[in-house]
């Protein structure tokens, strides 16, 4: 199974591609799209939706993992990280994947199996698991691997219990 792993973000759109064979990740590729804070919003999202689109076509993936939004005190900023999330989302139907959404929870739990776990326990997790030497950069292409290993443990998981019914 090929997995899209995405953070989404209107200046920093993380994104990583892995394979998982069995219950074994290896990387494809990750890294992140970028917007600067001085172009208008829609030229921004439209770059977005453009990058992750082409992205999709070239890695092919099978399925994307998107990490859900928490609130933070700033709405306007909510307001605006919701949009660029569903130019993502929009991207990943339109290129054909099936579309899975994990809570940063759900994402940290799967990773460090604790779910308020810090940036630096899901970071080293990632490292760990994919038996990289460094973490990938910035954080958010790091959040965006991670996702995609949490969605690989989620459909392994539901894999087994299918099998064990």
């Amino acid at each position: 199974m090929r997995i899209l792993g995405i953070d989404p973000g209107y200046a920093i759109l993380g994104w990583g591609v892995l394979d998982m064979i069995g219950n074994r990740f290896s990387v494809v590729d990750y890294g992140a799209v970028t917007t600067d804070a001085g172009v208008e919003m829609p030229l921004r999202l439209q770059h977005l939706y453009q990058e992750l689109s082409a992205i999709i076509e070239e890695y092919r993936p099978q399925v994307a993992s998107i990490e859900e939004l928490f609130f933070n005190n700033n709405a306007k900023t909510a307001i605006m990280v919701g949009q660029a999330r569903g130019v993502a989302v929009l991207a990943c139907v339109n290129g054909g994947l099936e579309v899975n959404e994990y809570t940063p929870l759900q994402i940290k739990q799967a990773l460090v199996g604790y779910g308020r776990a810090d940036k630096k326990q899901v970071q080293a997790m990632v490292k760990a698991i994919l038996n990289l030497k460094e973490v990938p950069k910035p954080d958010d292409t790091a959040d965006a691997v991670a996702a995609a290993i949490c969605h690989g443990h989620s459909a392994g998981n539901r894999m087994r219990a299918l099998k064990l019914k």
